[in-house]
């Protein structure tokens, strides 16, 4: 049953505020190159919208630096609200996005001088890297991770989004499900009360985390620009109940809504994600247009816990969307990297403040 799941594409992250958002993510994040910017009807998503089909408008971002993309998405049928109560470390969902940089110490330095929320000093992750936290405009928090594998050079402090940490009940079962969609190396697996996580919300109790990466990254189309990704997982072991970050929520709401994935063969991997009980939730059915020039094809499952996860076959894509000039990467080799001229051609898509 062939198929191949290439790694992270993007994260998804719902706000109030579209242009508010993005330009907060541009400046400070340098995801200025959109992919596209639509307004549209979310027919796929009524299982988590209410059973109501909603608008929103969705933008997928990228920086050009390197890393994988953001989905900026924003209801425009109802004001996207943040959750009642204050979520905490181990709940269940996407707490926290990724974000890498050539340089922490530096990045932190330019964020104390630009006045963003810091909510750590600079601090040792468990594998000894350093990081820090912060939160955007709308009190998502974020982490600075450290890499080195970046496409371009270019004046941002950081490159794109790395990942992202997920809580969950039951680290073996999350574990599992996330190695079949090929996160199935081990960087790190320990227990204790964390010191680079002592000043975030519910910080000072015992977490269990476990750091995933590919152990054979497949390649793909954005494979140069992407370079390696990461989940970790959190589980709570103080005997806290958690609670589920987006109970009693619509998709779109103020959060983390979902990880998404680039995939080829979709139906074949319907049917193994079926055979192991996780099956889709959505699904397309067919290509789906975003803009005259990005058809897809988009399903969703659901992690041990209910974490959203899309899962996205790309079939078309644009270059520069303004002059038509795309590209169809149906007959592609699904682990062949895009050549250079094309994703560099992206930068003259790219939004200037």
């Amino acid at each position: 049953m062939s198929y191949t799941i290439h790694g992270i594409q993007h994260i998804g992250v719902g706000v109030p505020e579209h242009g508010q958002a993005w330009q907060w993510y541009r400046k400070h994040f340098g995801l200025d190159v959109p992919f596209f910017n639509d307004e549209a009807e979310a027919h796929l998503m009524t299982i988590y919208t209410g059973g109501k089909v909603i608008s929103k408008r969705a933008a997928m971002v990228l920086n050009l630096k390197g890393g994988c993309a953001m989905e900026i998405v924003c209801p425009s049928t109802f004001k996207a609200r943040h959750a009642d109560q204050k979520h905490e470390l181990g709940d269940l969902g996407i707490y926290m996005g990724w974000i890498k940089t050539p340089d922490v110490a530096a990045t932190y330095q330019y964020y104390e001088q630009q006045g963003l929320d810091l909510v750590s000093p600079l601090r040792k992750m468990p594998n000894g890297w350093d990081t820090f936290y912060l939160k955007d405009i709308n009190g998502l928090v974020f982490q600075i991770i450290p890499a080195k594998d970046f496409y371009t050079k270019s004046k941002h402090k950081t490159g794109g989004t790395a990942g992202c940490s997920i809580g969950v009940s039951d680290i073996k079962r999350a574990i599992n499900f996330y190695s079949i969609l090929g996160y199935d190396h081990l960087v790190y697996d320990q227990e204790a009360s964390f010191q680079d996580w002592s000043t975030l919300d519910g910080g000072d109790r015992k977490y269990r985390r476990v750091l995933l990466s590919q152990s054979k990254p497949s390649g793909g189309g954005f494979s140069k620009l992407t370079g390696k990704s990461y989940i970790e997982l959190v589980q709570d072991l103080s005997g806290r109940t958690p609670v589920k970050i987006y109970d009693n929520r619509y998709w779109g709401d103020v959060g983390f809504v979902h990880l998404g994935f680039d995939v080829r063969n979709m139906t074949n991997l319907g049917q193994a994600l079926e055979e192991a009980g996780y099956g889709f939730t959505c699904d397309t059915k067919d290509v789906l247009s975003m803009g005259e020039s990005t058809k897809v094809h988009c399903t969703y499952t659901e992690d041990p816990d209910g974490t959203l996860i899309e899962m996205i076959e790309v079939y078309k894509i644009p270059i520069i969307e303004r002059l038509g000039i795309h590209l169809n990467v149906e007959k592609r080799s699904p682990s062949q990297p895009y050549p250079d001229l094309m994703l560099k051609a992206l930068k003259f898509a790219r939004i200037r403040d």
